[in-house]
């Protein structure tokens, strides 16, 4: 009479086999799921769970803050090494770069007076001021932040050329970053070869290999951006939507017409393939608009533009550029804002006041990247300059955090779209990717069978 050892090492290895092989089929099945799919996910169970559980929500910050951290620790080395080898290592042109600037800056400002005037004429179409009532609000937080920063002409030239480039690293001030980037790289050009090729070297291999720390820092998104929303709509209540509905709805309808009348037109006159724009700049997007945070989306989108066929040059120049001269959601937040400030104290302003506002709110909103609470300091600021009440600011501060959600989120949207406009005036969208092309084909001829069907693989997947 034979028997089955069912306690022998091979049995138990079978057992345990068809015990894990539902789970290794369910973990299979999870990681076909991409990135974008699970930041939806993570932005539903987020606003769930600060509507359903907002005393647990509000203790989920720590995790958010851990995910931006880890973001703010790639902008330096990133933008200063993408920046150096893209000017020093892709032509000695110094006078391209000047160029890329001057045109830079000039739609940039573009942006800004149609952003300036769409959220004017929004105010004023729709007042979502009226009937809001400042009294028995304080004014004390208000005060406090116009009298935390002054804005002049001397601040914002140190703004951008920094004492020190460690101090400016440590404090990730992007447009300081970028001014040394800038010098440096035109000392390298004029640098001799043996020089030169080392560090060129260097700062390409440090390029890459941020660009990879990116990839595998983007796995943890998901996490940080739930935890994002949960806090911010735990902390502030749904309540506060019913209460200021009309302006933050207003709002909302002003970014969608900004992108339909302003950014969409830009998009078919530069023939910017549409379908691959949008997926470009897809995941940057909702990362940005889900934490608030312009720098947690600008390492990914500046991958991902490469990607999409700008050149390394013009991402690493007008990307950083653009975090402090094009912020057309937040200009456009600012003059609704100031508006609706006017129209809940019962100001009435002359339409040639609201128009030497705006050409206020055009200067000193430059400054914002580097003030801390930016949006708001810039907005009391102005408020008091003009006399307008400052309770306004007390009030918007209870929708400030989803009105920085929408605002942070089409900066990003304009910056990507910024950049790929330059590189199409350039004449140079695309080249990128056809060298990419040629190279592969060069290496198809002359490599074996399997080689040849590995580079076919590499190919096909980037393409």
């Amino acid at each position: 009479m034979s028997s089955i050892d069912h306690s022998s090492p091979s049995n138990g290895r079978q057992i345990m086999t068809k015990i894990l092989l539902p789970f290794k089929w369910c973990w299979k099945q999870l990681k076909r799921i991409n990135l974008t799919i699970w930041i939806f996910t993570s932005m539903v169970v987020g606003v769930l769970l600060g509507w359903l559980a907002p005393d647990f929500s509000v203790n989920l910050q720590p995790i958010s803050n851990v995910f931006l951290y880890m973001i703010q620790c790639l902008i330096v080395p990133l933008i200063f090494s993408t920046l150096t080898v893209g000017i020093s290592g892709h032509g000695d042109d110094v006078a391209k770069i000047g160029r890329l600037a001057l045109k830079s800056i000039i739609y940039f400002e573009i942006l800004t007076v149609f952003a300036l005037a769409l959220g004017t004429a929004m105010a004023n179409l729709l007042k979502p001021g009226s009937g809001v009532s400042l009294n028995g609000v304080d004014a004390g937080e208000g005060n406090e932040m116009s009298n935390s920063t002054t804005m002049t002409w001397e601040s914002e030239l140190y703004s951008i050329v920094p004492k020190s480039f460690f101090e400016a690293a440590s404090g990730n001030e992007v447009l300081q970053i970028v001014f040394c980037a800038i010098v440096f790289s035109i000392a390298m050009i004029k640098a001799p070869n043996h020089v030169k090729q080392p560090m060129l070297t260097f700062l390409s291999s440090l390029s890459e290999l941020m660009f990879i720390v990116t990839r595998i820092v983007m796995n943890f998104a998901p996490f940080g951006i739930g935890a994002s929303l949960a806090y911010t709509i735990g902390k502030s209540g749904v309540g506060i939507l019913v209460t200021l509905g009309k302006l933050l709805g207003c709002f909302y309808l002003s970014l969608v017409i900004f992108i339909v009348v302003i950014l969409l037109p830009n998009v078919l006159l530069a023939r910017i393939p549409l379908k691959g724009f949008i997926k470009c700049i897809g995941q940057p997007t909702l990362i940005g608009f889900s934490t608030a945070s312009s720098e947690a989306a600008l390492p990914l989108a500046m991958e991902n533009l490469q990607n999409f066929g700008v050149p390394k040059s013009i991402v690493a120049f007008v990307m950083p550029v653009g975090y402090s001269f094009n912020l057309a959601g937040t200009t456009l937040y600012l003059a609704l804002a100031s508006i609706f400030a006017a129209q809940a104290g019962g100001i009435n302003m002359p339409l040639g006041q609201q128009v030497v506002m705006m050409f206020t709110l055009m200067l000193t909103s430059k400054g914002v990247a580097a003030v801390p609470r930016a949006s708001l300091v810039i907005l009391s600021a102005t408020l008091k300059s003009y006399n307008l009440p400052l309770e306004a600011v007390a009030v918007i501060m209870g929708v400030d955090a989803l009105m920085d959600m929408g605002r942070t989120g089409i900066n990003i949207i304009g910056n990507c779209l910024a950049t790929v406009v330059m590189a199409k005036w350039e004449n140079d969208f695309g080249k990128t990717m056809e060298e990419d092309q040629v190279s592969l084909e060069d290496e198809l001829e002359a490599g074996p069978d399997d080689k040849q069907h590995d580079i076919k693989e590499q190919t096909y997947h980037h393409y």
